[in-house]
């Protein structure tokens, strides 16, 4: 009996199920790339006195984070080096959740110093739609 398909058997079907697994892993890259970009922004943003507020953006998965580090980190790069690495994990379908639970962070964000006049928040969240496309651009299958 003569093969169907020019003796293709299975090889659409193989396709389909590689194109999908190259979409997942680059919608999870993307979901990635798009929450260290937000937090590493937050990051940078804050304002600077001891380096208490900056060092306490925490990153979570499902459940925002609760209470506050004693960690002072005024250049941001263990805050950004611990984003980075619980962002791993991270896939689609789950919730992300950045926070910094120091009492002082609402005033911070609503022009409280000097060095972050218009927040750190509102002015990444105004960003969104462009992190979002370019982390798209940068992940395409």
């Amino acid at each position: 009996m003569k093969e169907r398909y020019g003796g293709q058997s299975g090889s659409f079907a193989l396709s389909l199920a590689e194109f999908a697994q190259q979409a997942t892993e680059a919608i999870d890259a993307s979901l990635r790339e798009i929450v260290i970009e937000l937090g590493g922004s937050l990051i940078r943003m804050s304002p600077v006195d001891t380096g208490r507020f900056r060092g306490n953006w925490q990153f979570s998965v499902d459940t925002p984070a609760s209470g506050t580090l004693d960690e002072a980190d005024p250049s941001g790069s263990a805050a950004t080096a611990r984003l980075i690495g619980d962002s791993i994990a991270f896939r689609a379908g789950e919730s992300a959740f950045i926070v910094n639970n120091l009492p002082y962070a609402i005033p911070l964000e609503f022009g409280h110093s000097d060095q972050a006049p218009g927040g750190m928040v509102r002015i990444t969240v105004a960003r969104f739609q462009q992190i979002v496309l370019e982390a798209i651009r940068n992940n395409q299958v």
